[in-house]
């Protein structure tokens, strides 16, 4: 983690730099007038607002970047991560989200997370975002649940949800969505092939 940047010695230095920049341009200590000495402090202070500039477009290119990295990391993650209002209404997903759900992404928003839970599983997916909800609650829990894509197709969900504090003070729900179907089903193949190394 980078260190706060001090940016009353920040501004000092810079200033220092100004100085030592304009110092050949300086009239002679002997010779200076008021005006001098105002156009001089003038011309440190352009100085000083120019590199000030440039450390700030260098800031902001950093930030830009680091946007850029995480941006991609959340999008293309093989995790669908989606964030819950207190209605149970889907407030951001990322694309691996709406892939898993089959669905858009921009026709996600603000629809109803548990209308992908399958009937068999909403009333436990419902118990289970109350408590997470309220402030006396569990704030993390993790369960399976048998989800349906857009198209009705079925499959196994790990879910990993943890409850969070929006900016207004509002609860918010972040799940990490994880298919485990075909986990499960290489899994069940595995086990079904008889092992080659035992011998008749």
């Amino acid at each position: 983690m980078k260190p706060k940047t001090d940016w009353i010695e920040k501004r000092q230095v810079l200033r220092t730099d100004a100085d030592r920049i304009l110092s050949n341009l300086s009239p002679a200590a002997t010779a200076v007038l008021p005006a001098e000495v105002m156009l001089h402090e003038l011309l440190v202070h352009k100085v000083e607002l120019e590199m000030q500039i440039e450390e700030l477009r260098r800031a902001h290119a950093e930030l830009e970047e680091a946007r850029d990295h995480y941006a991609e990391f959340y999008e293309l993650a093989p995790v669908g991560y989606i964030t819950l209002g207190r209605e149970c209404l889907i407030d951001e997903i990322n694309l691996t989200g709406a892939e898993l759900l089959g669905v858009d992404r921009v026709k996600l928003l603000h629809r109803r997370f548990s209308m992908f839970v399958a009937p068999q599983d909403r009333d436990r997916w419902h118990r289970v975002f109350m408590n997470l909800m309220e402030p006396s609650g569990f704030e993390k829990r993790t369960l399976v649940l048998e989800m349906m894509r857009s198209d009705n197709a079925a499959f196994r969900a790990y879910l990993d949800c943890r409850r969070l504090q929006s900016a207004a003070g509002a609860p918010l729900l972040r799940l990490g969505l994880f298919d485990i179907s075909k986990i499960e089903q290489a899994d069940a193949g595995r086990h079904a092939q008889p092992d080659s190394r035992v011998k008749a």
